[in-house]
């Protein structure tokens, strides 16, 4: 599965060369920034976040630097860049930084050198370029302050990191800018400032950490390719980078350590409600929701609101409401086509397309995580399985495949979990169903009045006409024209002119 943004913190390569040039450059320069406050502005006022993060790095052979930089996951407002100095030689390496230093601030931005007790930062406060509309939006950045020259002692290696926090106001018309920039830009000042002393006081260690787990705690769920029969479907990496961008673009406010307990319950009872999401057809085979190739920021923006119009338009709202976690269920949810009712999670998969191999990981439904898998038996025949992940108090869940003809089998925690058969109903209706409510299931059977019900490879045999009618005509029609031709050619040898006779007369003088 997609490791997310953990590889942005592994490792780096090591090189073999001492630093060149001896200039470490921290992000963002200031001679940079108006085009970076203007590019945050832009995409912290959408509350949305291109990338995970970002790695560079010089030098090869034994030494060199390399950095990362990343936005943080559950603060976000919070950018850091970690800086890795390797020193192979047998002498001090010294190196100059440019950025964030008491220097002189962009011409649009004022800077003023933050002293709190022990600790000292940078506070830049400006505004950004108007938008072709003419709004201005206000941005405050609080930058850690670095010495001006790093030393790396021989042999050894630097770990440095930079925090920068970014608040940017929402949009201002610039007619009304000079009555509310004053009050506006104190209020995030002030933001600034005090998330600026709260992560200097936390180890760059314990925020890089919590970075790692809040990601891999959203990604927990997911779609897992197994086996691929056709072109149509996408592949297991496309999935997952598709899956990872929807993330980036989105808040996820449930991570936020400032959210109040009032607020999480309020967004938990969302995420759990079992609203009509996803309605419709799955999306599995639909290219443009799964694209194979993402080559600019902007087409994973329009992606994005493809994505959000889709679920806002297929019953989920209130999963959308909750940002990235809900936009990840309702997208796996789509991908097979799982639909929660008023009283029972159904999978309505198209069963002529259960020719590939996938598994759903971590529905949410009640207390509980579902995983369901469509996989093939050595005969190639698709079945179900489903296992499930209790979280918290146990809760009775039932399923049954279609029709409920069968008494509804409990799940368990089972680690072997349970397996159905795929059965297919006439009219077409859902392949499996899941609730914990055992008499709503046994009451299915009763008033689905379906017609009957096939076994998938007998499903599957009605549905294949064999070869089509036009053949079968051309067939018939070649065999009527030989048959036609054969007729002529005796016609013509024996009834046709100067034909000779079958039988010679007595009176024919060449007896």
């Amino acid at each position: 599965r997609w490791p997310g943004p953990r590889q942005l913190l592994s490792r780096p390569r090591r090189g073999s060369a001492p630093f060149s040039p001896a200039r470490l450059s921290l992000f963002p320069l200031p001679s940079r920034f108006p085009s970076v406050v203007k590019d945050t502005a832009t995409l912290d006022g959408r509350r949305r976040l291109t990338a995970g993060g970002h790695r560079e790095e010089e030098g090869s052979g034994g030494g060199g630097c390399c950095e990362d930089f990343l936005a943080h996951r559950g603060r976000p407002h919070v950018y850091l860049q970690r800086i890795q100095l390797n020193n192979p030689t047998e002498r001090v390496a010294a190196l100059q930084t440019v950025g964030p230093t008491a220097g002189p601030a962009p011409k649009a931005f004022t800077s003023t050198l933050e002293k709190v007790g022990d600790h000292q930062f940078l506070l830049y406060s400006g505004r950004s370029p108007p938008t072709p509309t003419g709004l201005v939006h206000l941005v405050v950045v609080a930058a850690k302050k670095l010495v001006d020259r790093l030393q790396v002692a021989p042999k050894t290696q630097l770990d440095e990191t930079v925090l920068w926090v970014v608040h940017v106001s929402g949009p201002i018309n610039s007619q009304v800018l000079k009555s509310k920039a004053a009050k506006e830009l104190k209020a995030l000042q002030d933001l600034a400032r005090k998330e600026m002393l709260e992560l200097l006081e936390m180890p760059a260690a314990e925020l890089l950490q919590d970075h790692q787990l809040l990601w891999a705690q959203l990604f927990s769920p997911g779609v897992e390719m197994k086996k691929i029969t056709d072109t149509h479907t996408p592949s297991g990496l496309t999935v997952n980078l598709t899956l990872y961008y929807m993330l980036s673009c989105s808040p996820a406010p449930l991570l936020s350590p400032s959210l109040s307990h009032r607020e999480r319950d309020q967004m938990e009872s969302t995420l759990n409600y079992e609203d009509h999401c996803f309605s419709g057809h799955a999306t599995m085979h639909a290219e443009n929701l799964w694209p194979g190739r993402l080559s600019s920021v902007q087409q994973i923006l329009q992606l994005s609101d493809l994505w959000r119009l889709t679920l806002q338009k297929r019953g989920c709202k209130g999963l959308v409401k909750v940002g990235a976690p809900g936009i990840l269920q309702g997208m796996v949810l789509s991908f097979g086509g799982l639909q929660f009712t008023e009283n029972h999670l159904q999978f309505q998969a198209d069963p002529d397309v259960l020719h590939n191999s996938y598994a759903l990981h971590g529905i949410r439904y009640k207390n509980d995580h579902i995983n369901l898998a469509v996989l093939a038996d050595a005969e190639g025949k698709p079945y179900l399985h489903v296992s499930v992940e209790s979280r918290g108090q146990p809760v009775k869940i039932y399923a049954c495949e279609a029709g409920c003809l069968d008494e509804p089998v409990e799940l368990t925690s089972a680690p072997t979990g349970h397996t159905f058969s795929v059965m297919v109903t006439q009219p077409i209706t859902p392949l499996l169903y899941i609730s914990t409510d055992l008499t709503h299931l046994q009451d299915l059977r009763h008033t689905l009045h379906l017609k009957a019900i096939l076994a998938h490879d007998e499903h599957m045999a009605q549905q294949d006409p064999g070869l089509p009618f036009l053949f079968w005509f051309s067939v018939a029609s070649l065999i009527t024209l030989f048959h036609l031709f054969l007729f002529k050619l005796i016609y013509n040898e024996y009834c046709g002119p100067g034909a000779k006779p079958l039988f010679r007369s007595k009176e024919d003088p060449s007896v």
